[in-house]
């Protein structure tokens, strides 16, 4: 059922960037792969309300067969945020509606995450790779944000969201009903970090791509042009050690080390409360953030 989640969400991750394509001036369309990128432009914003019903249909039709399939299979689905983790009861139909659209904003959020991280690390280009200019005409009027910005929109994007969706997840039970306000704000500042550990899989793919192309001839495209002054300015964080061995750089290698590390470090720390004793004051006051409420325990 995890996996089946999986492939739905990408389907209706190319039913937005279709709606996107469709959405976009003529001159600016052309996403590789998207349909409304191969149709003329009248046509084109005539099918922008068409791939919004398919997505809505989409949601809707997967949320109704996971609560019927999901009731025989005895399967509950979850949410990860880093440091907590929301599940939701596949035989309570509300529930599992509001799984299907949570489900597919997190997808959302990862994917526009990925492209804001793309867009921090290349540097602009006017007649350079395809590639950016996809990620620029995704990005709309954020690609000319300054950069402390766009790094700290992630953290600002998950946090109000979680502030706004926790009243109801708490009369859902589904997460801990806030103390106060100032509690709610902290759980908000504390959750929206999380959004960061999501791009680990991008960076060490980024650097594992750049390894592969160091030694193994794959032609020349603007996707090497694109990726690979990426890669250089991830591995300059360690490029005052001497890490060049012969013909082999392990300068890529310990970078997506250190990456995996510290993102494995982190929401170890923040998503287990016993590690508390042990851990900062810092780390100590965000488990006592996260801990539910005292109070009477309600049947989900």
């Amino acid at each position: 059922m995890s996996v089946i989640d999986l492939i739905l969400n990408l389907a209706a991750l190319m039913l937005w960037l279709n709606w996107r394509a469709a959405r976009a001036p003529e001159r600016a369309r052309g996403a590789p792969g998207m349909l409304g990128a191969t149709v003329r432009r009248v046509d084109a914003a005539s099918l922008g309300w068409f791939w919004v019903s398919c997505l809505l249909l989409l949601l809707g039709l997967r949320g109704f067969f996971y609560w019927k399939a999901g009731q025989e299979v005895d399967w509950t689905p979850s949410i990860s945020l880093g440091p907590v983790v929301l599940t939701f009861r596949s035989d309570r139909p509300d529930r599992i509606f509001l799984f299907s659209c949570l489900s597919f904003a997190f997808t959302l959020g990862i994917f526009y995450s990925g492209l804001l991280l793309l867009s921090m690390l290349s540097r602009r280009v006017v007649d350079g790779a395809p590639q950016q200019k996809w990620v620029a005409l995704q990005l709309g009027r954020v690609e000319r944000w300054p950069r402390a910005l766009k790094l700290l929109l992630p953290w600002a994007a998950l946090a109000l969201g979680w502030a706004l969706l926790c009243p109801l997840l708490a009369r859902l039970v589904i997460a801990p009903t806030p103390q106060s306000n100032a509690h709610l704000a902290q759980q908000a500042l504390v959750i929206g970090a999380g959004a960061y550990l999501a791009w680990k899989y991008l960076l060490a793919g980024i650097l594992l791509l750049r390894i592969i192309n160091s030694y193994i001839y794959l032609g020349n495209s603007t996707f090497w042009n694109y990726l690979n002054p990426m890669a250089k300015s991830l591995e300059w964080t360690v490029s005052f050690i001497p890490l060049r061995l012969g013909k082999f750089d392990f300068a890529p290698v310990l970078v997506m080390v250190a990456i995996f590390a510290s993102s494995n470090r982190s929401s170890a720390v923040s998503s287990h409360p016993k590690w508390s004793a042990k851990s900062p004051n810092w780390w100590r006051r965000m488990a006592r953030i996260l801990a539910p409420s005292p109070g009477p325990t309600r049947r989900r």
